[in-house]
């Protein structure tokens, strides 16, 4: 990478509001996001959001593609890609004490023994990350221990979530709503995988996860804000569960003996964009 593109980049991210948007829009990546959602989660007026946008798309940093009658913006992962190459090897002269934690060993890459730890978080716990963790715990046929926490969460799973689960033939004798908390204990399981299933969670400030998990983002609206008869309302959580179920029966089905963790992001990247076109 050049030093005058480096030197642009970094300078660009220099700024806190502009580094936020871009930590972001890393956070959904690979899907894009509206500016309006952006401006919601950081509260940062449209019009100053503007121009962060117009300075790292400049800077290349993020790029903005069409979708109908909305704009959605994504990070350009090639270009930080670039950038930490930049800073390791021409910077740090890739002296090997600056790089041991950039350079994952081949233990670290390889999956560790099933069943894997998996945790589904939004911000109540009582529908769409209830829905992932019952989900996974049938379709997974043991391979998974299925876990979901909420930042926020409630008194408990809807009723309507438990119902759709009781009327598809999933147990919920043992689902409860629980704070994220609950796992970030200094004896909490160690997670492989961590997934955010409502549009904000990715969005929030929380501390990295041990193990470095694999992450994705399967975000869907909240089926316990939908408003009108009680027929409509079941149709919404309904709905729910049908587009979470594609998105676990899919992630279920990855051959995980021959991938590593590398490939697994991947494959969980892509199941994240097939599933927003089918949504």
């Amino acid at each position: 990478m050049e030093h005058k593109a480096a030197a642009t980049a970094f300078a660009t991210l220099g700024h806190p509001d502009r580094l936020a948007v871009f930590r972001l829009l890393m956070r959904f990546a690979p899907r894009g996001v509206r500016p309006t959602e952006i401006a919601s989660a950081l509260e940062i007026r449209p019009n100053t959001l503007s121009h962060h946008l117009a300075d790292l798309s400049a800077a290349g940093l993020v790029q903005a593609r069409r979708q109908g009658r909305s704009l959605f913006y994504t990070a350009d992962r090639h270009l930080i890609e670039a950038l930490i190459g930049y800073l390791a090897v021409d910077v740090g002269r890739a002296r090997p004490d600056l790089l041991s934690a950039l350079l994952p060993t081949p233990e670290a890459l390889a999956m560790p023994d099933k069943p894997y730890n998996v945790l589904f978080i939004c911000s109540g716990n009582s529908a769409r990350s209830i829905f992932a963790e019952a989900l996974l715990r049938d379709l997974g046929r043991g391979r998974f221990n299925a876990l979901s926490a909420g930042t926020q969460p409630g008194g408990g799973p809807n009723p309507f979530a438990l119902e759709v689960l009781a009327r598809n033939g999933h147990d919920t004798a043992g689902l409860r709503s629980k704070s994220v908390a609950e796992f970030q204990a200094p004896d909490a399981p160690v997670m492989d995988f961590v997934f955010t299933v409502c549009d904000t969670a990715a969005a929030e400030e929380c501390p990295p996860w041990p193990g470095q998990p694999i992450t994705g983002h399967w975000g869907l609206p909240d089926p316990v804000k939908a408003t009108g008869t009680e027929a409509e309302r079941a149709l919404v959580f309904a709905q729910t569960y049908g587009a979470l179920r594609r998105r676990i029966a899919a992630f279920a089905e990855l051959p995980f003996d021959s991938l590593d963790r590398l490939s697994l992001q991947s494959r969980v990247d892509a199941i994240a964009l097939d599933a927003k076109k089918e949504d």
